[in-house]
């Protein structure tokens, strides 16, 4: 249920993007900065709250994490003009940022070996099923009541989750003392917040005005210091050494080009379906239902396959398939037939997607200490949140500032690129374990 909500509205506001456009105003621009500043802080502080988790206990973040969520929903919903609601969405991203990594490293630290599989195939179909489920939701909010309420909604699952929380009884994981990277936390925010800003903000600007480009160069400047400071520091946010294991580094390469291209389609499709093939909110958000329903069955099978096989034949032909699927969808025209233009192409990404996310997340985190699994959970879903940011912040350099049928297609173009080259980063790095004796 925790990382159910952080998941949940890194999707449920695509739905909502054409709605919050018509009463606060900004275009596309506005639309990129109510899903990229949540982006941002979630992405950025996902590794401090990684930190925290193995620091403080995961179930002690946790309900940090769920409180706060539960204010900034509310913020985001009576937010009057777009400044307020992108604000508010950057610090419900904060919050957000401390559920994901101590929801999986309860898991990781609680089952081993082909359970572990099994466990985190349920926790990637329920946590995948939220990134999809969401635009249906939003969908029926936004045609039934009003955009707001695809944040008001939250709080239903935020008061399940404490008592959850407050059932659970969690051995005690503490092993070291606390020490906060803040140093590092600053770097990796102002870098994001500075490079995201010049992708989003440069079709309106051009990368020659001096507003694209000192932004870009700063922000750039300042992960590359983030990455040379915490190789330096005594305690990072991101230890550098789990880089070491083989699958951890592989792992995070494919999730780079996997998650970027997810998201691209999350946000790409279900804008294009209203504003091209004037579909209702409804109707765009069940657009991506059938993944859903795939991701549900298949996605724990898939995951105790990897913890069988090996991860590395589903993260390898799971990417691939899911990009034939794009692919297909390149023969969309402006009227948008769903049943014949756009199904058959998302049903090859529901099987493509299934396949591939459980393996990965065993791939990334089979291999590393289980007192470490906080930080490295952290590390994968900051990588595959900050690669969805700065893709959806990058569509405007294939589609401008207006969405076309010929922008359309040069993303569907960029997604299938993305995943073949998941696909075969994985098929070349990634070792499936040695079997046990």
């Amino acid at each position: 249920m925790a990382s159910f909500l952080a998941f949940l509205d890194s999707s449920v506001v695509s739905v909502a993007l054409p709605a919050i456009d018509r009463e606060l105003g900004g275009g596309l621009a506005t639309q990129q900065w109510v899903t990229g500043a949540y982006l941002i802080t979630l992405g950025a502080l996902i590794l401090l709250a990684g930190s925290l988790s193995d620091l403080f206990g995961r179930k002690r973040i946790l309900i940090w994490g769920v409180i706060g969520f539960g204010v900034t929903s509310i913020l985001c919903a009576i937010a009057p003009t777009a400044t307020i609601l992108i604000i508010a969405r950057a610090l419900q991203g904060v919050f957000g940022a401390l559920l994901v990594p101590s929801s999986l490293a309860l898991i990781i630290a609680s089952f081993q070996g082909p359970a572990q599989g099994k466990a985190i195939g349920s926790w990637t179909a329920w946590t995948g099923i939220s990134f999809l489920v969401g635009p249906l939701v939003g969908g029926l909010l936004v045609d039934a009541l009003s955009w707001r309420y695809v944040f008001f909604i939250n709080i239903l699952p935020i008061l399940l989750t404490l008592y959850l929380l407050y059932t659970l009884h969690e051995v005690s994981d503490k092993t070291r003392k606390a020490n906060i990277d803040f140093i590092g936390a600053i770097l990796c925010t102002f870098g994001l917040a500075a490079t995201v800003y010049a992708l989003i903000e440069q079709p309106h600007f051009g990368w020659s005005h001096p507003l694209i480009y000192l932004p870009l160069v700063s922000g750039i400047a300042s992960l590359i210091g983030f990455v040379w400071y915490e190789r330096r520091a005594s305690h990072p946010m991101m230890p550098l050494s789990l880089f070491t294991v083989r699958n951890f580094t592989i792992g995070n390469l494919a999730t780079i080009s996997i998650y970027a291209g997810l998201s691209v389609a999350t946000f790409l499709i279900i804008i294009f379906v209203q504003q091209i093939g004037h579909y209702s909110a409804l109707a765009a958000g069940m657009t991506m239902l059938p993944i859903t329903i795939i991701m549900f069955f298949l996605s724990s099978r898939f995951g105790a396959m990897a913890g069988t096989y090996g991860p590395r034949v589903f993260m390898t032909l799971g990417p691939i398939i899911a990009a034939i699927g794009f692919a297909l969808m390149l023969g969309v025209t402006n009227e948008v037939r769903y049943w014949t233009q756009l199904l058959p192409g998302l049903l090859l990404f529901g099987l493509g997607l299934s396949m591939t996310v459980a393996p990965l997340t065993s791939a990334v985190l089979g291999d590393i200490d289980s007192r470490h699994a906080g930080i490295g959970s952290a590390i994968n879903n900051a990588i595959s949140r900050i690669a969805g940011l700065v893709a959806v912040a990058s569509i405007g350099l294939f589609i401008g500032q207006t969405l076309t049928l010929e922008g359309f297609h040069q993303g569907i173009l960029f997604m299938v690129v993305l995943l073949v080259i998941g696909g075969v980063t994985s098929a070349v790095g990634i070792r499936n374990p040695a079997p046990k004796s």
